[in-house]
């Protein structure tokens, strides 16, 4: 995830003016930024080179392949038999068997026949032997019958041709073997070696440089300083590319420092065919890329802003005839703008055909609302149920380096509207052709306890979707039919009982593990050190005292409240969706207090005060219950491995003193 970071650039001009921001030059629609771009790069094919059969695959064919030679070069046996004439065994059947003499001469593979079938003649030949002279059938050693060592009894008739693959039957010499465009696989690279060409005419891969802006980044494998992330969207980048035909060049990641981004981008510019850049779009004062990239060649910046969300901030170049892009920086919206415009473009230089669109009808289960002006893609999981599919929203925010591997496809929400209303039908664009829809579904609350017992279920070939939605959401997708399995953890205060009270006819309660939920804080916080729980909530109320919450809908935000019978201490707006968020804003310091399982709290190194054992349960809907992947599941759940690696992460599994 690259985001914006102050380089001195920045820090300089908000000393200047603290309020100090460009503007977007003309933010386009998204059809106006890609007739911008294609007018001026005119993409086509770079040229062309001749590769070894060991380099060519998913490579595109430049010109047709036309066969130097027949396959089979000369008429085989494609059987172990005997070659023969086949009017000799015109009358053959099991009551009138006609007997042939040897010649004497067997024929293995790679050996040339000496000789010739006359009348009555047989000789033996390997699979894929040449057939002798004379000889225009082959019958199966198996249905002759030896006449000592030199005759043998035929009792089945032969038709011409039988067992025989004629010379230029497969491929004929002068036959167009593959066409130009053709994306080369192990199948069309087999024929080209069948014909005995070593090396075929594919369009050169285009050299596109990839670099990453920003102050904060740091390579994947190093350690992070404060305030550091880890540098995604380069190995993003970098793989999107290879997919669509091209080679990446890694620049690495440059910091925001204009003579060390502008050296790289000159380089990159000169060494490669297209250069792709992430992060430095949003025209804050400090970021360095557009302006850099207006000076690389004419005729520079065409698109600097598109109406799309996410993407708007994406700036499109075409420089001295080469494609120089800044895509932003969060994940999300650098993957959508690139594989939306800019991949198609790639392709072309390519020599690749579009990519295969494909799309299924779904519907909404949940209000998805937009922002009136911009054309919005929302990234979708897909789950099957009784009526047809339903779209799950999967978008954790466009910083989410997950959502494009927890997603099926996207929906587009046209500019004009402002919301797409739960039930809406709508349709997903898939990311890939070949949509698989798993063999199980959970939704509800999520717990690292649940990803062991899946990593389980996906070494014995289950697929498992999980949707993290919250306890409630949970209940409320298994009682419409939309997932097998709903994790709950929810205490119900009139009875002080886990999740049973909550459930309606037709679910049942399959029993998980339970969870010590406690209240956490810096180990070093002298306000909670060494207290009570009762204590420890009654120094929460001092001024000052920061918590972080849980969203809505979470078992942990039904504790919470509980806790704090009414009141909205301070920071209790501050509402994320685990337990490790919980737990990273407390060691942070960017909250004093919170809720959390006491797993979380070792990770971060917390002071954890106990509040109550949890169940941490699964609503079953009766009817689901005898799916294959469902028993799978319950068995997984049992298994003493299960329960083991369940123990080692913490939890206690149910049943268990």
């Amino acid at each position: 995830m690259n985001t914006p970071h102050p380089g001195p650039a920045l820090r300089d001009a908000l000393a200047r003016d603290p309020l100090a921001q460009e503007q977007f030059l003309t933010v386009v629609s998204r059809d106006e930024a890609v007739r911008r771009f294609e007018a001026a790069l005119r993409p086509a094919p770079l040229g062309v080179e001749r590769v070894p059969l060991a380099g060519l695959l998913g490579r595109v064919l430049a010109e047709d392949v036309t066969a130097p030679g027949d396959v089979p070069p000369f008429d085989r046996s494609g059987v172990d038999g005997l070659a023969i004439r086949a009017a000799d065994l015109a009358a053959a059947g099991e009551g009138a068997p006609v007997r042939l003499e040897l010649t004497g001469e067997v024929v293995p593979c790679g050996a040339i026949p000496t000789r010739p079938i006359g009348p009555g003649d047989a000789t033996i030949v390997a699979t894929g032997a040449p057939l002798p002279r004379g000889a225009d059938a082959v019958v199966m050693i198996e249905h002759a019958e030896p006449d000592g060592a030199a005759a043998v009894w035929v009792r089945r008739a032969a038709a011409p041709g039988q067992f025989v693959g004629f010379a230029g039957s497969d491929i004929a010499r002068g036959e167009t073997l593959l066409r130009a465009g053709t994306v080369l696989g192990s199948r069309e690279i087999g024929m080209l070696a069948a014909c005995g060409l070593a090396k075929a005419p594919v369009f050169r891969r285009p050299r596109v440089g990839v670099l990453s802006t920003g102050d904060e980044l740091a390579a994947p494998g190093e350690p992070l300083r404060p305030g550091a992330i880890h540098d995604a969207n380069g190995p993003i980048i970098a793989a999107a590319l290879a997919e669509n035909g091209c080679e990446p060049v890694s620049f690495g990641a440059v910091p925001d420092e204009e003579e060390a981004l502008a050296a790289a981008l000159v380089r990159a510019h000169r060494e490669c065919d297209a250069v792709v850049l992430s992060g430095g779009t949003s025209k804050g004062a400090g970021d360095l890329s557009h302006r850099l990239v207006a000076q690389l060649g004419e005729p520079g910046i065409v698109v600097h802003g598109v109406a799309l969300k996410p993407g708007k901030p994406l700036c499109l170049a075409v420089c001295d005839g080469k494609a120089v892009v800044v895509l932003p920086g969060f994940p999300t919206s650098a993957m959508f703008t690139f594989h939306d415009i800019v991949a198609p473009a790639l392709r072309r230089l390519a020599g690749l055909p579009p990519r295969a669109e494909s799309s299924v009808e779904a519907v909404l289960p949940v209000r998805i609302a937009s922002e009136l002006g911009r054309t919005e893609y929302v990234m979708v999981a897909l789950v099957e149920t009784e009526e047809g599919f339903a779209a799950y929203p999967t978008g954790k925010g466009s910083g989410a380096v997950t959502s494009f591997a927890q997603a099926d496809g996207f929906v587009a929400v046209e500019a004009l509207a402002d919301a797409l209303p739960a039930g809406s039908p709508v349709t997903v664009h898939l990311f890939t052709p070949n949509l698989r829809t798993p063999d199980l579904v959970v939704m509800g609350s999520h717990c690292l306890g649940l990803d062991a017992l899946v990593s389980g279920l996906a070494r014995d070939g289950i697929a498992t979707r999980i949707l993290s939605i919250g306890s409630l959401g949970g209940l409320g997708a298994v009682e419409r039919g939309a997932c097998d399995l709903a994790p709950i953890h929810l205490l119900h205060a009139e009875s002080g009982a886990y999740n049973a009270p909550y459930l309606r006819e037709g679910l049942t309660l399959v029993p998980g593990w339970r969870r010590m939920q406690g209240l956490v804080h810096r180990r070093d916080d002298s306000r909670f050190s060494g207290l009570s729980l009762k204590d420890a909530l009654a120094a929460a109320r001092e001024p000052g005292c920061l918590m972080v919450n849980r969203n809505a809908g979470a078992g942990t935000r039904i504790l919470t409240d509980q806790l704090l019978a009414g009141a909205k201490h301070e920071g209790y707006w501050n509402q994320p969706r685990s337990h490790n968020a919980v737990a990273a804003a407390v060691a942070q310091g960017r909250a004093d207090w919170g809720v959390a399982i006491a797993p979380a709290a070792e990770a971060y190194d917390l002071g954890f005060i106990p509040v109550g054992e949890e169940h941490y349960d699964f609503a079953l809907a009766a009817r689901r219950a005898d799916r294959p992947a469902v028993r799978a599941f319950l068995e997984r759940l049992r298994a003493p491995e299960t329960r083991q690696a369940l123990r080692g992460l913490g939890f206690r599994p149910a049943g268990e003193g």
